[in-house]
């Protein structure tokens, strides 16, 4: 099936910041930004899920978050895609087989907030992801101590690229995974939705 993705050529390491963005924010810039230069990527495209499994409520319309992504993103190196209706695709394993299947020339490389590896062994295939892709790690507010004592920090420990070395990241082979300390951003999506700040 040909689906409709950023442009990209043969061999480029590309991040993929998967997530409802609802609403998308300056926190999601930054790390973006901070995965661009710490983990050697080319671009970093961000993946705007039609729901989360783990949410109960439902997000805001996928148009209007692709639009508001859209309308945040300036950086030359970073897109967005709705790659995940595309496809038809409701957890990040099967995005990342699809994905894969679709632009086999591409390294992919996933990135996740602390707070997300904290709980990351609840994720549907949380395994599979980790041994088809390398996985970059940026530090959130609050999160650090309990993402590295996560079970998939544990179990996947050999794995771990040192911070310091966290420009290997785009060029080995899964599983690799490696956790880096950024500047913080204390913002959150769920914040703007409770001040009003998004429909």
């Amino acid at each position: 099936m040909k689906y409709h993705l950023p442009f990209s050529r043969p061999g480029q390491v590309v991040g993929l910041l998967g997530g409802s963005f609802d609403p998308p924010h300056a926190g999601h810039v930054h790390i973006s930004r901070e995965a661009l230069r710490r983990f050697g990527l080319d671009q970093v495209w961000w993946l705007v899920t039609p729901g989360n499994p783990l949410k109960e409520k439902g997000p805001a319309p996928l148009s209007d978050r692709i639009a508001a992504c859209q309308a945040l993103l300036t950086h030359p190196r970073m897109a967005v895609s709705d790659f995940e209706a595309q496809a038809g695709t409701r957890y990040t394993a099967e995005s990342l087989t699809a994905i894969q299947i679709a632009r086999p020339e591409i390294r992919f490389v996933w990135l996740m907030g602390a707070d997300n590896l904290a709980q990351f062994d609840h994720w549907k295939g949380w395994e599979t992801i980790l041994q088809r892709v390398p996985v970059g790690v940026l530090a959130r507010p609050g999160q650090r101590i309990s993402a590295r004592m996560s079970k998939a920090a544990r179990i996947y420990a050999p794995f771990r690229i040192k911070g310091r070395e966290s420009l290997r990241l785009g060029r080995s082979d899964a599983p690799a995974w490696c956790f880096v300390n950024v500047p913080m951003r204390h913002i959150s999506s769920t914040e703007l939705r409770q001040a009003g700040n998004w429909s």
